[in-house]
């Protein structure tokens, strides 16, 4: 079997695009993937068409050496674009493999150690500006059964925090607390907002309501200060997903930056990639918990790791998304109690319908965090991400 093409499809997906990867071989057999990089689709396509010169006419099964080889020969590497290239490709491979062995990827990974994996909620929130407006979105998302929700309470604040803006995040967080009660985790997001002191400060405040994590209370790009604010705080810290190798884990994990780590399948390298992290973390009895806010691919992707992972935490889940995800990919996930369901259909279990996607075109987007229109991350016309049974 020989690899033919490889080719990238954007799809607009409201805050962001979709990118999704096939890769095509002469015997017939064609693999997906997904490489989005929110705000940089153009740049990761072409980046996706640059890997052809290595992998045409190579085996597909050969994943490793495709890996090792491409990333040898970047010169200039690591970073997002270089990193979710491959992961976008790679992830494609391994559902090329699963498909011509007739399994899926978490039998080629060692098998399963679980059928279902527990989910938290994320754009739960959407439209969502005061407090009882949270409360009353949490209330449906609890509807849903999820276990956990996780959202950024901070408006659009940066570096600092007024004492003034403090306070309203605060009582957002209260007030979906009290909506909730005991019956779900709260994870609160710091989309890497905050300076040291400021991070430490939210950080004591959170110490009322028993979340589950603070993430990303600082900038990825400083590991010693993300431990010190780590050390400082009494509430758990979750990051990593912006860091795209296990050699950037190396020393958030010599470091003790998180209780939690949160690497992207879509940005790390692909699925043997967060494998490798994830027994980093295990070393270290660190929870596995990957990001996982975008397209279908990607999901089915992460759910093959949720299965054979035994340090598997938690899975960022979707609950709402744009009507037509149902559309654009035969994906057929299911959520029962919260939990995800893992099936066992050969390679990732889902294929894309490139018609669909032809038909929401790409979009530019611009990031929302600082702009305080974070919760507008949904169109009116949403629907729930995953049917639930």
């Amino acid at each position: 079997m020989k690899v033919t093409d490889i080719k990238t499809f954007i799809c607009h997906a409201y805050r962001t695009n979709w990118v999704f990867v096939k890769v095509y071989t002469d015997a017939g057999i064609d693999g997906v993937g997904e490489a989005t990089l929110e705000y940089k689709e153009l740049t990761i396509c072409q980046a996706i068409d640059e890997l052809k010169r290595y992998l045409i006419g190579k085996d597909p099964h050969n994943i490793e050496a495709f890996w090792h080889d491409c990333y040898r020969d970047a010169y200039w590497r690591g970073g997002p674009v270089l990193m979710s290239a491959l992961a976008g490709v790679e992830i494609a491979l391994w559902d090329i493999k699963g498909k011509d062995l007739g399994v899926p990827v978490y039998q080629l990974l060692g098998g399963k150690v679980r059928d279902s994996i527990q989910c938290y909620a994320n754009s739960w929130f959407a439209g969502a500006k005061t407090p009882d407006e949270f409360a009353a979105k949490a209330k449906e998302a609890m509807a849903q059964k999820f276990s956990a929700l996780k959202w950024d309470p901070f408006g659009s604040a940066w570096q600092d925090i007024s004492s003034k803006e403090l306070r309203k995040s605060i009582d957002c967080v209260k007030a979906v607390r009290e909506a909730v009660g005991d019956e779900v985790e709260l994870m609160i997001e710091g989309h890497g907002r905050f300076n040291i002191p400021t991070a430490v400060r939210i950080g004591h405040a959170l110490e009322d309501f028993n979340i589950y994590w603070f993430e990303e209370p600082i900038p990825p790009d400083n590991k010693e200060g993300l431990a010190e604010v780590k050390r400082r705080i009494n509430v758990p810290v979750a990051a990593g997903e912006r860091l795209y190798s296990r050699y950037d884990y190396r020393e958030f994990f010599r470091l003790g930056c998180a209780d939690y780590v949160q690497p992207d399948v879509s940005h790390a390298g692909g699925i043997m990639e967060l494998r490798k992290i994830a027994a980093m973390a295990e070393c270290h009895h660190i929870a596995f918990c990957p990001h996982n806010p975008s397209g279908p691919v990607a999901n089915a992707a992460a759910l093959q790791l949720a299965a054979c992972i035994p340090n598997f935490a938690f899975l960022e889940t979707m609950s709402t998304d744009v009507a037509w995800r149902k559309d654009i990919s035969s994906e057929s996930a299911t959520l029962h109690e919260g939990r995800m369901v893992i099936g066992n259909k050969p390679g990732l279990g889902i294929e894309i319908n490139e018609e669909k996607i032809a038909e929401h075109p790409y979009e530019a987007r611009e990031l929302r965090h600082y702009k305080g229109t974070l919760t507008d991350i949904r169109p009116d016309t949403k629907n729930a991400s995953f049917s639930s049974v």
